[in-house]
């Protein structure tokens, strides 16, 4: 009951960040949105998930996880209704904005949980199936809900779905996860490494998504050197607090490090295909808003037999093995997929590389998150989470950003479409490469 909770909210964190993609052109109507400032209703989660992870993830580690799941939860609702409730631009922005920061204290709760109430090996790789599961088809799942929705009822609909079921998961997270007793006052708060670590993310996350959308203007080139500034700053703090934030040392578990690197990787690569997904279906095809999210049927059901696939796998093959070898498969869905997109091209045509993609990114997102665990110190679990999930949404920003302005070169728009998706490819297959370079756990998840 506890795990299929903590599916639920990973569920929950999913489908909050795709389901606007396909209901973004019916709020920029109604909403009188500008064209350069639509992009913030995407946008406007992605930064703040990202900037607040690492934060996130050490308030669990400090004020409890269970405490700070429910906490994210109710700031999900709140927001959500307020997002289904706005007349004007900045209200959704600012809602938006909310919802991500209860992403960036949820997901972290959430990964921490599982690392630290399942066993390492082969308990933690199937509780990892079904919390994979739940995410990788839940960021498809997005698309075909955010269209089902927008279609039937309008886009307020795609926000109004969150309130009742974070309402139900705060009930289920009361009931159901152990008590996390009193809150550890032995332990200080690094407050200057919060500080500069969540602004410099922030900083470099805003100027990797303001860039390519309006130019590289002064500010977005400022952002980003405030932000490396910054973060130079979090690691010399780092290096010299008694309590840090993020304990430096906790890079030197190869485990993580070569995790953290390949969900980055994955994120930058894999990431985006939805958002290049939308655009064939929609500006190429015509597809509407219930098209374009029946379309994203197929990869669902893919993405989540891979992902229940990918624990199994583990178990038997070892993390590493087994996440390379799906990244490959999904690479080569990738490849296919970008060699056959074309303005005639039929969906049944484009059905077998969907499914191969689908069937390693859901292998992949489950082995990936459970091979940057591996190794990492019960207390130290919400920050080691919140580290992987940092470099999820980095990864997301830049490969995004780097992606679409590529694509923007081509003079006709399906060239510009094909480009990056076979750049995408090129860029799952040196994924996978970068996940041989992990620690082999074979040998210790068939003896736990």
């Amino acid at each position: 009951m506890i795990l299929a909770l903590l599916a639920f909210a990973q569920l929950i964190i999913a489908i909050d960040y795709t389901i606007v993609f396909v209901a973004v052109p019916d709020i920029g109507r109604e909403l009188g949105f500008a064209a350069h400032n639509l992009q913030w209703v995407v946008s406007g989660y992605a930064v703040v998930f990202g900037g607040f992870l690492l934060l996130g993830g050490r308030m669990s580690d400090l004020l409890g996880r269970r405490r700070m799941f429910t906490a994210g939860l109710l700031l999900y609702g709140v927001s959500s209704l307020a997002g289904g409730l706005a007349t004007d631009p900045g209200l959704l922005i600012g809602a938006r904005a909310v919802q991500g920061f209860g992403g960036a204290v949820l997901a972290p709760a959430t990964l921490s949980l599982i690392g630290t109430l399942f066993e390492e090996g082969r308990e933690r790789n199937r509780a990892f199936s079904i919390w994979g599961a739940a995410g990788g088809s839940g960021m498809a799942l997005g698309s075909l809900l955010g269209g089902v929705l927008t279609q039937a009822f309008g886009w307020p609909a795609i926000f109004f779905v969150n309130v009742p079921l974070a309402v139900i998961g705060v009930v289920a997270a009361v009931l159901l996860l152990p008590a996390d007793g009193s809150v550890r006052h032995g332990r200080r708060f690094d407050v200057p490494g919060a500080l500069s670590a969540t602004a410099g993310i922030t900083a470099i996350v805003f100027a990797l998504v303001q860039g390519p959308a309006t130019g590289w203007s002064t500010a977005s080139v400022l952002a980003g050197v405030i932000g490396a500034v910054l973060l130079a700053l979090f690691v010399l703090i780092e290096s010299r607090s008694a309590d840090p934030l993020l304990p430096l040392a906790l890079l030197r578990i190869r485990n993580l490090r070569t995790g953290v690197s390949v969900i980055t990787l994955f994120a930058a690569t894999l990431g985006p295909l939805l958002y290049f997904e939308t655009v064939y279906f929609q500006d190429v095809h015509g597809y509407n808003a219930l098209q374009t999210g029946l379309a994203y049927l197929v990869p669902t059901v893919a993405i989540f037999v891979g992902a229940n696939l990918g624990g199994r796998l583990a178990t038997r093959f070892g993390l590493h093995v087994t996440l390379a070898a799906s990244l490959a498969i999904a690479g080569a869905g990738v490849a296919v997929l970008g060699l056959i997109i074309s303005t005639t091209a039929s969906y049944a045509v484009l059905v077998p590389a969907l499914l191969v993609l689908g069937l390693g990114q859901g292998s992949a997102f489950t082995t990936m998150y459970a091979a940057a665990s591996t190794g990492v110190a019960p207390e130290h679990q919400g920050v080691g989470s919140g580290t992987a999930s940092t470099g999820q949404q980095v990864g997301n920003a830049v490969g995004l950003a780097v992606l679409v302005a590529i694509a923007g070169q081509s003079a006709e728009p399906i060239d510009g479409l094909r480009t990056a998706i076979l750049l995408s490819a090129a860029g799952v297959i040196l994924t996978a490469i970068t996940a041989f370079t992990g620690r082999d756990t074979k040998a210790l998840v068939l003896t736990s």
